[in-house]
């Protein structure tokens, strides 16, 4: 059994960001990844990262954007943590290496991103998610940080009511292993795989998230879940707000511009969530073509767009045969990101389990609330990141982390047995995950996405039901134990129905519409009885998610008083 001080799931940007801290701590510090770290989703991030770093920027107005753009239901205190330390964060990146794109007096480039009053997003061309998370890969290797490349996250162990460490599946041979940690961080990332139509790789299967649920650590925020306005027509790939953000339009199938009708003043720049309403109902009503509009940045020039935008072209290009430099982009809402998860403090502590940490997209520190903004994303990943990994050096060094928790062999067990049940499993006696899958993503796609009402979501939650039936008797082709992906991609989709069985009964739950979450049947924001987080926690006898409520962590700012949203 393998023992460490710190034990990180994840090597995107927040796990890596906090692995930096526990490494210059002077404590052992090991990140699990069942991914090579630089095919960690965080490299898909195009548009940049929000920070208050122009001289006539404010920090404050920033929170302020922020608050807003949650709709009122975002944790005051994380925000205002970290709109404040967002300077620096991304200064520290900056002087790490990070290539970030300049102006010709040598200052970071900024530009306009949705739902804020200034153009304070940071950023390296149109990949400055790959820039940061190859500056932060840099930095895990030059301070010899323990890395298990291709380890999958089987379960997370606990001693007790502390975390004590995880049981994880060397991907190369099959072999499970169990490391043993004084504090555990969950940095996975979310599980926008969750819906057909999506911009997440393929490895977004909110693992961390379902295992702290079964762990006993609740979840949050799961019902809200952000559908990118920009999504290529046909795949679902993301077209980064960036290019909005450059003075793209959004026209319908007659090319004229629609977005005044929504957003007077921000027009094609507010916030995501009324973007894609906006852009849906422009579809329902005909004005789209084959369920989709145009995003046109013709106007912008040839040169601009081989400077600025130059992935977008090509994205384009290659998968809409589309080149925008002569023609608009075909773009629909598509699932991007997952509001919702781990419940944690502004330091990044479980509310629910002692040693255990959370992160990043997997971690519900809720700056988000019920909708994020543009390159708040990224900026949460370094902040919060490099909170949470402080937190954890205090905690293994000064708390109750200096004594190491006791980790059982019954954990090991339980999963070798899982394992050799679903392997068991004759072919002709069950269910392909490919045809769990695709039913359960498409439901929820169709009834559990932009729009939301009593009957579309009681389909969805039918749609779980059968995912769970089916999925008590799912098989596998490939009975080996060396790169069997079909058996992780069986254990990722069971974490995904949890994730989904979680979400849709949180949307039932939620009687209103605030951000993502709109229900024709509750139109309107019910500040009396929803500034409130809805929890999420599995219970260890019945298996079933149980919901609960935690309150909104609020300031004294008169300024972050719920009103009406207009852009």
């Amino acid at each position: 059994m393998a023992q460490h001080d710190i034990l990180i799931v994840g090597a995107g940007l927040a796990g890596l960001r906090a692995a930096f801290e526990g490494v210059t701590a002077g404590l052992d510090t090991a990140v699990v990844s069942k991914i090579h770290p630089l095919r960690s989703h965080s490299c898909a991030a195009q548009g940049g990262v929000n920070a208050a770093i122009n001289p006539k920027d404010d920090w404050h107005d920033h929170a302020y954007d922020t608050v807003k753009g949650a709709d009122y239901v975002g944790d005051q205190d994380s925000i205002d943590m970290m709109c404040a330390e967002a300077p620096q964060a991304v200064l520290d990146l900056d002087a790490m290496g990070c290539p970030f794109s300049r102006e010709e007096d040598g200052t970071i480039s900024q530009r306009a991103f949705g739902g804020q009053n200034f153009p304070r997003t940071a950023y390296a061309a149109d990949r400055t998610g790959h820039a940061m998370l190859h500056t932060l890969w840099e930095q895990a290797i030059k301070y010899g940080v323990k890395i298990y490349d291709e380890y999958y996250l089987m379960k997370l162990t606990t001693d007790k009511d502390r975390a004590s460490g995880a049981i994880v599946m060397d991907i190369k041979d099959g072999k499970l292993h169990q490391i043993n940690a004084k504090a555990v961080c969950v940095a996975t990332g979310g599980y926008g795989r969750l819906f057909a139509s999506n911009t997440n790789a393929m490895t977004n299967t909110g693992d961390g998230i379902a295992h702290a649920m079964r762990a006993g650590a609740p979840a949050a925020d799961l019902e809200f879940v952000q559908f990118h306005p920009t999504g290529l027509k046909s795949s679902g790939i993301l077209i980064s707000e960036g290019v909005r953000g450059e003075g793209a339009y959004l026209v319908d199938k007659n090319g004229q511009r629609f977005m005044q009708k929504y957003a007077p003043n921000k027009l094609e720049l507010a916030s995501r969530d009324v973007v894609s309403r906006s852009m849906t109902l422009e579809i329902m009503a005909g004005n789209g073509v084959d369920g989709a509009v145009f995003l046109d940045v013709r106007h912008l020039g040839r040169e601009l767009i081989l400077e600025r935008l130059p992935q977008i072209r090509q994205l384009a290009i290659d998968f809409e045969g589309v080149d925008p430099i002569d023609e608009p982009i075909p773009v629909r809402p598509t699932c991007h990101y997952t509001m919702g998860g781990i419940r944690v403090n502004k330091l990044g502590q479980s509310i629910g389990l002692k040693g255990l940490f959370a992160a990043g997209e997997a971690a519900c520190v809720s700056v988000h609330g019920a909708n994020r903004l543009g390159a708040n994303s990224l900026l949460e990943t370094i902040v919060f990141g490099k909170i949470t990994g402080k937190d954890m050096v205090d905690f293994v060094k000064n708390r109750e982390g200096k004594e190491r928790p006791a980790s059982s062999p019954e954990d090991l067990a339980q999963v070798s047995r899982q394992i050799a049940e679903i392997k068991a499993r004759p072919v002709n006696e069950g269910v392909k995950q490919a045809v769990i899958r695709k039913e359960l993503t498409e439901a929820l796609q169709v009834d559990c996405s932009v729009f939301r009402d009593a009957q579309r979501l009681d389909r969805a939650w039918k749609a779980i039901e059968k995912a769970k039936a089916h999925y008590a008797r799912i098989v596998v082709d490939d009975k080996s134990d060396a790169f069997n992906t079909d058996v992780i991609t069986a254990l990722e989709l069971g974490n995904l129905i949890l994730l989904g069985e979680a979400t849709v009964k949180a949307a039932i739950e939620r009687t209103e519409s605030r951000g993502a979450h709109a229900r024709d049947d509750f139109p309107k924001r019910d500040d009396a009885n929803w500034i409130t987080h809805i929890t999420s926690v599995v219970d260890p006898q019945s298996g079933e998610v149980v919901l609960g409520r935690d309150a909104v962590r609020t300031v004294d700012n008169p300024a972050y008083a719920p009103q009406e949203r207009k852009y």
